[in-house]
């Protein structure tokens, strides 16, 4: 069984990023986490680190398809001028 709670270690691992880029993620609340036990460590729910990606590829096809369209324009402008 897949647990529900994953280490920010886990996160590192999934998203090849630092333990400082993955804190830094968490107190900003873009991933959201919970803070468990005596010494506040952060938990990920594996479906918030799941939604996460998801919007990461979102804004990416978003960031990629405005850029293309910034491009046609260009272009546009460039053959007409």
């Amino acid at each position: 069984m897949t647990p529900r709670f994953l280490l920010l270690a886990d996160v590192v691992e999934q998203l090849n990023i630092s333990m400082a880029q993955a804190r830094a993620l968490v107190r900003s609340g873009e991933l959201p986490a919970i803070q468990v036990g005596g010494r506040g460590v952060w938990r990920v729910e594996a479906t918030e680190l799941e939604a996460y990606i998801q919007r990461k590829y979102a804004e990416t096809r978003e960031r990629i398809a405005g850029a293309n369209e910034d491009e046609r324009e260009r272009d546009d402008v460039e053959e007409s001028g």
